[in-house]
């Protein structure tokens, strides 16, 4: 039987889709092995001096965007800064909302949790970091001064991000997930359209040596999933 290469879906193109076949036992080997590597990412907060390449992050942006979005609206833009006086103003305006999320909006269970963390008001990584990128979701698009809405955005981007750490992890750097709330000072710093709103910022680099990390545990399979057989 003769396979197409494209066939008409409701009148539009759809090609033709070839994915790798490999056996059951190559699966669950596969599956161990990028469970045991991406089980070795930790989110670190103190950076190396070491320059990253442009490249390297032009490559983990693109990877990002590979994520499935709500009616393929890709409503995610990256922002990615270098640029070390536009860095430090972000860390300044950053560690402003920080001391109020502490002193104001903060709960004392919530200062609780995050004690073990070893984090607080002060955001150095911003700075020392040689790459920054802030991911904003696009709450709608205009074109052709026709606002339309995007669909799933928080959904959309979350899972972009998901994928972008996990491509930095791949690249040998180190990140964190950094929400500074509210985070409107991004939008402002960063000069970004009125559809834009600030999701996540991460700072990127090679972790600095020797550098330490919370002994935590992960929660267990047991703990995360229930299955229905």
């Amino acid at each position: 039987m003769k396979v197409e290469e494209s066939i008409l879906i409701n009148g539009y193109k759809h090609k033709l889709y070839e994915s790798e076949s490999i056996s059951e036992e190559d699966s669950i080997k596969k599956s161990q092995e990028f469970f045991n590597w991406l089980d070795t990412r930790r989110s670190v907060r103190e950076y190396s001096s070491q320059p990253v390449s442009k490249q390297v992050i032009e490559n983990i942006i693109k990877a990002a965007s590979t994520a499935p979005s709500g009616a393929h609206k890709q409503p995610w833009t990256f922002c990615a800064i270098s640029n070390p006086k536009l860095k430090t103003k972000i860390r300044e305006a950053a560690e402003i909302e920080e001391r109020e999320t502490y002193a104001k909006r903060m709960t004392e269970r919530w200062r609780q949790d995050l004690a073990p963390l070893g984090t607080d008001t002060n955001k150095p990584f911003i700075e020392d970091a040689p790459w920054v990128i802030v991911a904003f979701k696009r709450a709608y698009e205009h074109e052709e001064n026709v606002k339309h809405n995007n669909y799933y955005v928080n959904e959309s981007v979350g899972i972009a991000c998901g994928m972008l750490i996990t491509a930095i992890h791949n690249a040998g750097l180190v990140t964190l997930t950094h929400t500074p709330s509210p985070m409107k000072f991004l939008t402002k710093l960063l000069k970004r359209p009125s559809n834009e709103r600030a999701f996540l910022l991460l700072p990127i680099g090679y972790a600095k040596q020797p550098v330490y990390v919370p002994d935590l545990d992960r929660k267990p399979l047991e703990d995360v999933a229930e299955f229905y057989e």
